[in-house]
């Protein structure tokens, strides 16, 4: 199988796209052979292998404008820059022609192209009559409802590839408004069951501290969260876990609302400091809407953290209210608020909440579970020209 996308851990330990490496490890170990092709970057080698993966990286511009991949941020890279257009255009004649140099060296019986935009642009374009698996994340279908040229391009990949996935229902249910006929396979991404997982020895949760981990944003809801924190009636704190452009203004308006006090802001931190503040936290709230998926919310419920959230987007896959976490309306704050008052006034704390959701979390996001599925994919459409 060669797998191709813009985003894969650059080192052992890297979290861009570290579940797409989780994926190839996991078909790795049951058998499939995986070749990853992707965008170069700064410091980065043409070969490399990470955790046993071996990476090609193709060039697509002068080195010190290789930038799109990796971080996030190609959208706001390219914009109305000159420079980012270019490389943009680079990257889609340069990439093309290097999976059709790599489907003929390695002769994969499928190419799964993470992301339609760009990798599943960069298969079509390829020419390569291999069977194309496209999976959806998020971003893409985003890019497909807004942009003015997308569409189009979009549809075309999806007719090209012989099997579409999306990482929730949700996203299914974006990509085939767009395209009649579209059949989309809902398969989630695998999650790192190992690091997220419940403290060893037990360890006795905060009664009072709620969890935010997201970027500091309007679309993750930080503002409603705060909003939501001082209509409390228990006087619960909250720990920020994340940086962003509104750090400023949220951190004003906590002062505003008289909860400066209650606000612990951490500012980004590593998944391996994740782990003791998901185990320690009362609740983990995730005030956002139109989530693709809501991986946060997975973590959580790995370590059996009970989980809050607007009923929106990608989190109705995850999150079985009242039984695996809790669900208010989108944008609600007085439902919100009761919600946070209501699971710290359960006789339980929630434990029972956070027990059932790394159940269903373990069942549906291990990687092996996630690798026999598309392993199943892949078999059902190797002989589909």
């Amino acid at each position: 199988m060669l797998l191709v996308t813009h985003s894969f851990p650059r080192f052992s330990g890297d979290v861009a796209g570290a579940f797409i490496l989780r994926l190839a490890r996991a078909l790795g170990d049951s058998g499939t052979e995986v070749r990853v092709l992707a965008p170069s970057g700064p410091r980065l080698s043409n070969v490399d292998t990470i955790d046993g993966i071996e990476v090609r990286r193709f060039r697509y511009a002068p080195k010190k404008w290789e930038t799109l991949a990796y971080t996030g941020t190609m959208a706001e890279q390219v914009g109305d820059s000159l420079r980012g257009k270019a490389a943009l255009a680079g990257m889609l004649s340069r990439g093309a022609l290097a999976v059709r140099s790599a489907a003929a060296e390695f002769s994969p019986d499928v190419i799964h192209a993470h992301w339609w935009f760009p990798a599943g642009l960069l298969a079509l374009g390829s020419l390569s009559s291999r069977p194309l698996v496209t999976t959806m994340h998020g971003s893409d279908v985003r890019l497909a409802r807004r942009s003015a040229w997308a569409p189009t391009l979009f549809r075309r990949v999806m007719r090209r590839s012989s099997a579409v996935t999306a990482v929730s229902s949700y996203l299914a249910g974006e990509a085939q408004s767009m395209a009649d006929g579209l059949s989309v396979k809902v398969e989630p991404m695998p999650v790192n069951v190992a690091l997220f997982a419940p403290a060893p020895n037990g360890i006795a949760r905060s009664e009072q501290r709620f969890l935010f981990v997201g970027r500091l944003n309007t679309q993750k809801g930080i503002g409603l969260l705060l909003q939501a924190l001082a209509a409390t009636t228990a006087g619960a704190s909250l720990d920020v876990i994340g940086d962003g452009d509104d750090r400023a203004a949220l951190e004003a308006t906590a002062k505003q609302l008289g909860i400066a006090a209650r606000v612990r802001w951490h500012g980004a931190q590593s998944q391996e400091q994740l782990v003791p503040l998901y185990r320690a936290a009362a609740a983990v709230v995730i005030p956002s809407e139109n989530e693709g998926l809501g991986l946060v919310a997975v973590e959580a419920q790995l370590c059996e953290a009970p989980v809050i959230a607007f009923r929106s987007g990608g989190l109705t896959d995850v999150i079985i209210d009242g039984v695996t976490g809790m669900f208010t309306p989108p944008g609600d704050v007085p439902a919100l608020a009761s919600a946070m008052d209501a699971v710290l006034a359960r006789s339980d704390r929630g434990r029972s909440l956070g027990k059932a959701g790394r159940d269903a979390a373990l069942a549906r996001f291990s990687p092996s579970v996630v690798a026999s599925h598309y392993a199943s994919i892949y078999e059902s459409v190797k002989h589909v020209a």
